[in-house]
Order: C-alpha cells, then structure tokens, then sequence
C-alpha cells in the first residue's frame, strides 16, 4: 500500500500493514504478470570493445579510441523493421573503474542480434551547457523511449568524477541530441540537483507497432530511477522532474532491498517501465549484498540480476508484487569477467520487435548481452 505523500497528486497517507509484496508472500492473481521465457542465443555477447573507431574530441582536441576499453549498457528503440542500440562505450583501458570517460554510440539492427555500428558517438561530453556535469567522466547508461508528440527521450547519467547527475537530451532523428541539463534542477528549489542521480525508467505504454511511448498515469508523467536508494518522480514535460517525497521530506523508496534476496545489497531499475492490463510493469536490476548474513546465497556476493516488480495502474507508489528470485541473472563467462567481475547482467533495455521480446544488458561493465523471449503477453 503506499505509504507517501506527493505534493502535486492528491495521494493518501497510509498506514495499513504491508501488502503481500511487502510481506514477502506475494499472491499472483491469475496467470502470471511477468514477462518470462527469457533465452540467451549463442551469439552472445553480441558487441564488444573495437578500437578501429575513432573521434575527435572536442574538449580535448585530440583523436580518441572512443569503444578502445568497454561497450556496454545499452538502451533500445525500434523504428520499422531495425532495432536501434544505444551503447555505452569507454576509451581508456588503463583507467580504472569510474575513471574512463564514457560517450554513447549508436548501432543498428535488422534481426535485433547483429548490429552494425554508427562511426561517431551520438552524446558525449562538449563544451555545451553540460560540460561541468559531464567532463573526466563523460555520458553513460541511456534509457531511451518515444514521446507522445514525436521524437524521442533519452536520460542519462553524466559523471564528472565527483556527483553523478541524471540528465535528459531530445532528439528527432536517434543521431543528433540536444541536451536539457540535469532533470532534478529545479525541484524543490534545487534540493536534489547536487546529490547522487542516475537511471531514468520512464512509464511508457507499448503501442501495435512496437514502439514504446511515454504514457502519462494520473494526469503525469512517471520514472522510476536511482540506485541504492530507488526513487519515483513525475513531471509535466519529461524535462524537469519532482521526485516523491516521503512525510519527513526523505525520497520514498518504491523498491527497497530485500535481506537474503538477490537484490539484498540495492535495487537499480533497468529498461523503461510498462503499462500492462495488470500494471505498471517495472524490470529492475538487483545487486546480491556481499555480507553472508545478508544476501542470498543462490547468487554470488555483489552479483547483478534481473528482477520484475508490478505497481498498480491507478497509483505508481503501490507495489503488488515482486518476483523473489531473479529471471535473468549471470551464467556466461563474459558475464563474470571483465571490470565487474562479480557478475553482471545489468538490464537497460526491452523492446517488442517481430514478435518477440529482446532484453539487452551490460555482461560485467564489459560488453552487451541479449536474451529472447516469445512471451506474447
């Protein structure tokens, strides 16, 4: 049940014991609400790390080997018959973990397996209006959905090596971006915009043509986003955005951590939410804690898996249910190896494309996965 006051919906105080999802006992109604049968095909992992692509950069001005170290955690759209991937990539090798400058890439599909790669990155960091956001670290982790009026969204987190910050960029033709700045700016008189933001996981409908459009719930705009702390926020314009606050002004956590689950140590959303007949259908990312007392023991210690949560259609702070063992979840060598090698199936992307369901994921902070699913639901 929720237990949140927004200030812009008139959403009710609630104290009522937890619901079956909260409980740990959750009663699926009739048939089930996820998405399943997810399948890994051979050609895993179907992009990796090419240093033949290069780019100047414009802060630097000099070339760099922008995909020379990782590809990874891509987000997806479709448009007719292609698939279009939008992947992170990193230039330094050497550098460690957070210390690579990261720019999105675009690749594009005909059978959502095989991608041929666009040379030049689509976001990276410029001396444009985001440039202290985004300098040392750079634009990572794309989520990317359509708007209702046309065009397409994109938030992302821009690293400067001190405060990751989620921000959002438009665009009309998937190539050329224009960015809008942080999306936590302005709310609440600027009392977010210096702390921790990142993955943006906005509500969207699936329309007949497989292309997924941001849909409004109560007269707003939704996301889901955030890391360790997960947050919901909604907005008028999918530009600025006002997170939901608890009674005592602390952000309300629609997916906390679960002792002796696999997202024990923190939940992360993943590919952009979607309303189902059943709900809001949300597919996170769950990190297992590291602590034995702590974490599920059927995973590895700080493993990443996929989980899947249900809020209700009506009210996106009400969690039905949530799925207690993980429907995804590292099993390749590449998925526990590579900069994060506790394993990591990191999901930022789904799509409905021929009939079928593809999921892309980052393999351990390294490369970009998928796994297909038939699933018709």
């Amino acid at each position: 049940m929720p237990r949140v006051l927004t200030l812009l919906l008139p959403l009710l105080l609630c104290t009522c014991a937890p619901s079956p999802a909260e409980s740990g006992e959750p009663e699926a109604p009739e048939g089930s609400p996820w998405i399943g049968g997810f399948e890994k095909p051979a050609a895993n992992p179907i992009l990796t790390a090419d240093s033949s692509f290069t780019f100047l950069d414009p802060l630097a001005d000099t070339i760099v080997r922008w995909q020379r170290a990782d590809v990874f955690n891509p987000g997806a759209v479709t448009d007719g018959d292609s698939v279009y991937l939008f992947f992170r990539a990193e230039d330094n090798p050497r550098a460690i973990l957070g210390g690579r400058t990261s720019r999105i890439g675009l690749a594009v599909s005909a059978d959502g397996i095989n991608f041929r790669r666009e040379p030049q990155p689509v976001l990276f960091p410029a001396n444009d209006g985001n440039r202290e956001f985004e300098e040392g670290g750079g634009c990572e982790d794309p989520r990317v959905v359509e708007m209702p009026e046309g065009g397409y969204l994109m938030h992302y987190t821009a690293w400067n090596q001190d405060v990751a910050r989620l921000c959002v960029a438009t665009s009309s033709d998937m190539r050329n971006w224009t960015k809008h700045g942080p999306v936590f700016e302005n709310a609440y008189g600027g009392k977010f915009h210096n702390t921790w933001s990142k993955s943006g996981s906005v509500v969207c409908e699936l329309r007949e043509d497989g292309r997924m459009v941001a849909q409004k719930v109560g007269g707003k705009y939704w996301m889901y986003w955030g890391d360790a702390v997960v947050g919901l926020a909604h907005s008028d314009d999918l530009l600025d955005w006002t997170p939901v606050l608890n009674p005592d002004s602390t952000l309300f956590d629609p997916l906390p951590r679960r002792r002796g689950k696999f997202d024990s140590g923190l939940s992360e959303p993943g590919p952009p939410a979607l309303i189902t007949p059943r709900g809001i259908l949300v597919l996170y990312n769950g990190k297992n804690a590291e602590v034995d007392s702590l974490r599920s023991m059927d995973i590895g210690p700080g493993a990443y898996c996929g989980g899947q949560a249900l809020f209700s259609p009506e009210d996106p702070t009400e969690l039905l249910l949530r799925q207690d063992t993980p429907y995804i979840k590292p099993s390749l060598p590449h998925e526990m190896t590579g900069q994060y090698a506790s394993g990591t199936t990191f999901t930022e992307a789904l799509v409905r494309f021929r009939q079928k369901w593809y999921l892309y994921y980052g393999t351990a902070d390294s490369m970009v996965g998928v796994a297909v699913s038939e699933d018709d639901r």
